[in-house]
């Protein structure tokens, strides 16, 4: 994303007398220690990722964001105001249009006879003060407050609908686009030379078209969006809680244009179809979230299929907490990762929320007093406090050398996206058994198949009974919508060793069953959001017997059963019971 980083260094140029200035406020108010500000600038020189010192210090969790802002506020002589905390005066809201608040992104306070104090994120920033003075005929006094906060209040007295930075495309703005490029005759052929898909791509009616695809899918929360090429058509698919979703069918003669702009976006190459390619893209919403899009090309018959994986941020800060664990599967899982050394195994197929869960994990575990690298492939999302590395198997950064490298980096927790081979498997073993906790994934059906696969890659039976100290298998299923859940009869009758395993010996009859009918807000899919269940097999005294005689994973499983393990199967009915989700959803993500 070669447009980002320039405009990253170009912020930090200027920037860089600020980020000094600050620095020193900073530790002569004994908020850092002048090593701790040497450090931060010395670090900020080298990361293109963060365009200044507060941006960064945030980002390393170091210092408080209403700290740095009361620091701010005295280096430019202005107020600090924190809005979450501060009485509106609802006068003022009259003589400010929300329209324009947003879009400046300023918040007015109170007025004192012809002047008017607001709330700015850059006080500083003259164009802003100008622009208010003129249309309230007012002397503006600003502010200091955050982004954030300002975003906030404006949708607390302005409305909700003023900040929603994205819209669902109605079908007259789809139509009226296509009329458009209908009319501009936009056919072309196939072979087109570089110049010539570049001022196809940038044409308009392709720019909106190519924002209208790629605003749907976020509205809609998909996790991938499809572009397929066809004989006839350009079918537009939406991934969303893990199923597609046909969604927009667009006319052959666009096919070229909006591939082209979508390579543009990405700075991939326009004129080579012939290979797959992969490439970025990032999109920054209003209300200030930071969607990164991971694209992938590949040539088919009829044209490029392109992949997009939309990135947001906020799905990879969950806690442990919030993954919908049972009660004795949270514990269990909490007494792991509170291990000093070890490793943790999470199973299950492409697409089963593994790398949301070892996210969470790590977030429970990063600190600032321990060291917490990964390596993974991709780096999905940018985690605070953690080293993220990432393989390049062209350049010869493979699992396994990186592994070893991560490891003369003196490392607490060590985070390997994926166990892929022996020599993978080998190393994060020894550095288990030499004081590391290891967290990693591994493509097995079950939890006990992870023992087994382990022995598959050539692993000793005694060091893996050591080294592991447990295995969580999960699968994703979807959420009833909230808005159209109703009472249904039950399309299969439930196990009764099921009630019992769950402690339900009553009658069966009196249990009640819900899906979704299907509304506006879950696209009549009757869904809405997605949870994990699980199965969870710690290495007990038992477990590691049974491991150190080679035993099958069956017999694996059985001896953890006995001991307590409830299997994915049982787990997803005990929220089938709950009323969250439906026994066709279950048996669809358990196989059975």
């Amino acid at each position: 994303m070669p447009e980002v980083t320039t405009q990253k260094v170009a912020a930090r140029s200027s920037d860089s007398g600020m980020d000094r200035q600050l620095a020193q406020a900073l530790v002569e108010r004994k908020i850092l220690t002048v090593q701790e500000a040497k450090s931060a600038l010395y670090r900020l020189r080298h990361d293109n990722t963060v365009s200044n010192l507060e941006e960064f210090l945030r980002s390393e969790n170091t210092v408080s964001e209403e700290a740095i802002l009361e620091v701010k506020a005295s280096l430019w002589n202005v107020p600090y105001i924190d809005l979450r905390n501060y009485e509106i005066d609802p006068e003022v809201l009259d003589l400010i249009p929300a329209k324009v608040a947003k879009q400046f992104k300023f918040f007015p306070l109170f007025r004192i006879d012809d002047t008017m104090l607001i709330a700015m994120p850059d006080p500083k920033d003259v164009n802003v003060i100008d622009r208010v003075t003129q249309l309230t005929q007012m002397d503006i006094s600003p502010a200091l407050s955050s982004e954030s906060a300002i975003q906030e209040a404006i949708v607390k007295y302005y409305g909700e609908t003023e900040k929603q930075p994205l819209a669902a495309v109605s079908s007259d703005e789809m139509q009226s686009i296509l009329e458009i490029i209908e009319e501009e005759e936009t056919e072309h052929e196939v072979e087109q030379s570089t110049a010539a898909l570049e001022r196809l791509a940038e044409e308009a009616p392709v720019v909106k078209m190519t924002n209208m695809v790629l605003t749907q899918g976020i509205v809609e929360g998909a996790s991938d969006i499809h572009i397929n090429p066809e004989e006839d058509q350009l079918r537009v698919r939406f991934r969303v809680d893990g199923v597609l979703r046909d969604s927009l069918h667009l006319p052959k003669n666009l096919q070229e244009a909006v591939i082209s702009r979508i390579k543009i976006l990405s700075n991939l190459d326009i004129a080579e179809h012939r290979i797959p390619q992969d490439g970025q893209l990032r999109l920054r919403v209003s209300d200030g979230r930071q969607i990164d899009i991971r694209v992938s090309t590949l040539p088919s018959a009829h044209g490029e299929n392109i992949v997009l994986r939309i990135l947001d941020k906020n799905d990879a800060l969950l806690s442990i907490e919030k993954l919908g664990f049972e009660p004795d599967v949270y514990k269990t899982v909490s007494q792991i990762l509170s291990s000093a050394y070890g490793i943790m195994l999470v199973t299950g197929p492409t697409g089963s929320g593994k790398t949301t869960t070892l996210y969470a994990a790590l977030n429970r575990l990063s600190t600032i007093e321990k060291n917490v690298i990964t390596l993974e492939d991709p780096i999905e999302y940018r985690l605070p406090l953690i080293r993220q590395s990432q393989v390049n198997v062209k350049a010869g950064m493979t699992f396994a050398k990186g592994l070893r490298a991560i490891l003369r980096q003196d490392p607490d927790i060590v985070m390997v996206g994926e166990i892929r081979d022996t020599e993978t498997a080998k190393i994060a073993v020894q550095a288990a058994l030499t004081g590391h906790f290891v967290l990693s994934t591994l493509h097995t059906n079950d939890a006990a198949g992870a023992i087994t696969r382990l022995e598959e890659m050539e692993i000793e039976p005694f060091l893996i009974s050591t080294a592991v100290l447990g295995v969580m298998a999960q699968r994703l299923v979807r959420r009833i919508c909230t808005e159209c859940k109703e009472e249904v009869e039950p399309s299969l009758e439930v196990p009764r060793e099921v009630l019992k395993n769950l402690g339900m010996d009553g009658d069966p009859d009196s249990i009640r069953f819900y899906k979704g009918r299907g509304c506006k807000k879950c696209n009549n899919s009757g869904y809405k959001g997605r949870m994990s269940i699980v199965e969870v097999l710690p290495v007990s005294e038992g477990v590691r017997e049974k491991i150190l005689q080679s035993s099958s994973s069956d017999v694996i499983k059985k001896q953890a059963i006995s001991e307590g393990m409830r299997p994915l199967l049982h787990d997803g009915w005990i929220k089938v019971l709950k009323g969250i989700t439906t026994i066709e959803e279950v048996m669809r993500v358990t196989n059975m």
